[in-house]
């Protein structure tokens, strides 16, 4: 779970699309993936045979089970469920992928959470043979919800199974419906539904001929069309100070350099910047990378800073300009998506670990719970959060934070909170704005 949070890379090839696929347990999802690997040739020779020889069956006897080339934990194999995010890597001649499969059983939201905080698109799967009445599972929407709160821009209905209901166009209509409902209530602004038979692969990389009704790409069509994100080269600036070191070896006198990432916006040689949270300025003097001196070094890039002036700057630390700087402060209102067995208590001291920075954290109050059947946020009164509730929370930390919004930089609005006592991770989450 710390590793989205932790990691601050853009992913400087807007040809890379990172997705995720979700929805509840046995909705088809790592045979979905299987499937897009298998026809779109994703596949070695050597993973083939190593699925062929499996003991482990979803289906007939004669037929390759495409979920065993995501599901890699002999657990999940065993239990014919998805426990943890897998990770997968293909390419087709327009693109390169990055496709986690999130597991579908509640206990494991935590992971879905993973692999959303850095997905650009999410591919939420409907098994069409549960949805009754136009009924969404709460799994359904539970992960839209992740997926909106977490800022994905691209949303895909993958409607699943249709081929058990004869391709029933009025079962893909009445779903389709029920997720445009959902998705207004969550401000989800657009998504494009997808009927398809993942174990089939019917309109997943190739047209299917059993949905003449059906106009739209199949599932890797659209893939291959979707933009991968919004660069940050001309946001605000913000380097990450990841390490302190020596400039020219370990003489007193050597001015120290600072290694880390420019996550939004460019650094110049001869500019000013803001220290944060001190607000101490010094100006540039050197940028390096792994070539040598730059000129400058713009969002994704790992550079090597010296400064002209000997300042106090920390691993943690935040290089901004004076103008369009980040909030600065101890209290903030964030949206948690809660992960622990342990309710959360706000007696209970917590770390929050927001980039490179460590620190002791308690949780003021809760102010509101959303309910995932009505879709609405309710007040949330005695109750805490439990595990996988979402909530608006007020936080307050030990050390002042140089934040801001999520939805405005993802990089500098996401958090997590740690156990003080197991160091496991209890919670991620959504820097919103100050605490009033």
């Amino acid at each position: 779970m710390n590793a989205p949070y932790e990691s601050l890379q853009v992913e400087r090839d807007h040809n890379v699309l990172r997705f995720i696929t979700a929805g509840s347990v046995d909705d088809g999802k790592s045979t979905l993936i299987g499937r897009l690997l298998y026809d779109s040739k994703g596949v070695y020779a050597d993973q083939l045979q190593a699925v062929a020889a499996s003991r482990y069956r979803r289906g007939p006897a004669d037929d390759l089970n495409l979920a065993l080339l995501t599901d890699g934990l002999e657990a999940e194999r065993e239990q014919g469920i998805t426990i943890d995010v897998a990770y997968r890597y293909f390419t087709t001649p327009r693109r390169k992928f990055i496709v986690a499969d999130a597991p579908g059983h509640e206990q494991y939201t935590r992971n879905m959470v993973t692999g959303a905080s850095t997905a650009h698109a999410a591919v939420i799967l409907i098994d069409a043979t549960k949805v009754h009445d136009g009924q969404l599972l709460v799994q359904t929407r539970r992960h839209s919800t992740i997926a909106r709160l977490l800022g994905v821009r691209h949303i895909i209905l993958a409607v699943n199974k249709l081929d058990l209901l004869d391709w029933d166009p009025a079962v893909f209509s009445r779903i389709t419906q029920s997720y445009a409902e959902l998705a207004g209530r969550l401000g989800i602004a657009q998504f494009r539904a997808i009927p398809v038979s993942a174990l089939l692969g019917d309109n997943v990389v190739h047209s299917s001929g059993n949905t003449p009704w059906y106009q739209g790409p199949t599932l890797l069509e659209h893939l291959e069309s979707l933009e991968a994100g919004v660069s940050q080269e001309h946001g605000p600036l913000r380097f990450s100070v990841q390490w302190v070191m020596r400039h020219n070896g370990h003489q007193a006198d050597d001015l120290r350099a600072y290694a880390g990432q420019v996550v939004s916006g460019a650094l110049r040689v001869g500019e000013s910047i803001v220290v944060q949270p001190s607000g101490v300025q010094a100006t540039i003097q050197q940028l390096l990378n792994h070539d040598g001196p730059v000129p400058e070094a713009r969002a994704g890039s790992p550079v090597t800073v010296v400064l002209s002036e000997n300042v106090d700057v920390s691993r943690g630390d935040w290089f901004s300009h004076a103008v369009d700087a980040p909030l600065v402060g101890n209290a903030f209102e964030a949206d948690l998506a809660w992960l622990d067995a342990r309710p959360l208590s706000t007696q209970r001291r917590y770390l929050v670990k927001h980039g490179a920075r460590i620190s002791s954290a308690r949780v003021r109050q809760v102010h509101t719970r959303r309910d995932l059947q009505k879709l609405e946020e309710l007040p949330a009164g005695e109750a805490v959060l439990a595990m996988n509730d979402i909530g608006r929370v007020s936080i307050q930390v030990r050390d002042a934070l140089a934040v801001d919004s999520y939805t405005r930089l993802p990089a500098t609005g996401a958090f997590i909170l740690i156990d003080e006592a197991t160091h496991q991770t209890v919670a991620g989450g959504m820097i919103r704005g100050e605490a009033q």
